[in-house]
C-alpha cells in the first residue's frame, strides 16, 4: 500500500526549480510513504498475534470437550455416592399416604442417619423394603419401551430417579419395639395406653379403619406401620398372620422420608406430628429419663474425683 502512494505521487512531472529536499514535497510524499509503510508494519506486527489467538482458542476448545467427559464422571460418581449414603428419591405408587403423600409425589429420603445407628421413631414416615409377602400381588412397574427402561435403569441406579424393580414400601411409624399398639372399634389408636390424635389421617377415615387390633406388643428391633388413608392401606393391621405380626423390622428400613420434592407445587416438609410427644408415650416410662442421666453421670463423677486425687 504504501508502494502505491509512492509510485502515484512520483509520477506526476515536478515543477520547475523544485527541489527535491524541499520541506513541502518532502513532507508530502514522506508523510504519506510513512504512513503507509507503518500500516505494513503494523499489519504484519498485528498478524502473528490474531494467528497467536486462534490456535489458543481452538486449544481451549478442544480443552473443554477433553474436559467434559471427565466432568460428567464426576458428577455421576457423586450421584451415586449421594444416593447410596445420604438422600434417594423414592416416587409415591399408591394412595396409602393420603392426603399427605399424593400419588405421584417424590419425596427425598434420608439414608444417611441410619449409618449412625439412627432408629425409626414414631410419627416417622419410612421407606422400607417389603419385609416378605407385602407386595406378592403388586408386579413391578416397567414401561413398554426399552429405550426408557434403559434409561430409567441408569437414572434409577444413580439416585436421580426411583428404581421400578425395588419393591419399596411408604408408612408412617406408629409404634417402635417394645411399645404396645392397639386400636379397637373406630378407634383412636393407643400407643401403651396413651390416644393418639391425628389429623393427617384421610378425611372420612376412623383411626383403625375396616380393621381393629390389638393390642401387640411390639418386639424389640421392629416398628408398627400403619397408613395415613386407613381406608385404602394394607400395613401392619394386615399381616398380622405373618412372621413378625406385621411387624417390620428396623434393618429393612431405609430411611426417613423428609420433604416431598416434587411436583412444586406438593413441595412440603414431612415433620413428626406433634401428638407423638405427649408424655408417657414412651414404653421404658417415666424413670427412664433419670435413670438414663445418672448413668451417664457416673463416669463424669468418677474422672472428676480421680483428677482431684
Amino acid at each position: 500500500m504504501g508502494d502505491l502512494v509512492i509510485g502515484a505521487r512520483s509520477g506526476a512531472p515536478e515543477p520547475d526549480g523544485s527541489n527535491p529536499g524541499a520541506p513541502g514535497d518532502s513532507d508530502g510524499v514522506e508523510g504519506d510513504s510513512v504512513n503507509g509503510a507503518g500500516t505494513d508494519r503494523t499489519d504484519q506486527a498485528d498478524s502473528p498475534e490474531d494467528g497467536d489467538e486462534r490456535p489458543a482458542k481452538a486449544a481451549k476448545q478442544r480443552s473443554f470437550w477433553k474436559e467434559l467427559p471427565i466432568l460428567v464422571g464426576i458428577a455421576l460418581i457423586l450421584a451415586l455416592v449421594i444416593k447410596t449414603f445420604f438422600v434417594q428419591a423414592f416416587s409415591i405408587p399408591s394412595g396409602s399416604m393420603e392426603n399427605t403423600l399424593q400419588v405421584g409425589d417424590r419425596v427425598l429420603v434420608d439414608k444417611l442417619t441410619p449409618w449412625f445407628g439412627a432408629e425409626p421413631e414414631r410419627g416417622e414416615v419410612v421407606v422400607f423394603q417389603d419385609p416378605g409377602g407385602w407386595l406378592n400381588d403388586e408386579p413391578a412397574q416397567r414401561s413398554d419401551n426399552a429405550f426408557i427402561r434403559g434409561v430409567q435403569d441408569v437414572f434409577s441406579f444413580i439416585g436421580l430417579m426411583p428404581s421400578s424393580n425395588e419393591k419399596d414400601l411408604i408408612k408412617r411409624v406408629i409404634a417402635i419395639g417394645g411399645d404396645t399398639v392397639e386400636c379397637q372399634g373406630t378407634g383412636p389408636v393407643k400407643v401403651n395406653g396413651v390416644a393418639l390424635d391425628e389429623p393427617y389421617i384421610y378425611p372420612g377415615n376412623t383411626p383403625c379403619g375396616e380393621k381393629p387390633f390389638g393390642p401387640v406388643k411390639v418386639p424389640e428391633g421392629r416398628i408398627w406401620v400403619m397408613g395415613d388413608h386407613r381406608g385404602d392401606s394394607l400395613d401392619s393391621r394386615f399381616h398380622q398372620d405373618q412372621p413378625g405380626g406385621g411387624t417390620v423390622p428396623v434393618g429393612n428400613v431405609v430411611g426417613r422420608a423428609f420433604v416431598v420434592a416434587w411436583p412444586i407445587g406438593d413441595w412440603a416438609t414431612l415433620p413428626i406430628p406433634s401428638t407423638f410427644d405427649q408424655k408417657g408415650l414412651s414404653a421404658a416410662g417415666p424413670l427412664a429419663p433419670p435413670l438414663a442421666g445418672a448413668a451417664a453421670a457416673l463416669p463424669v463423677v468418677w474422672w472428676v474425683r480421680r483428677r482431684r486425687s
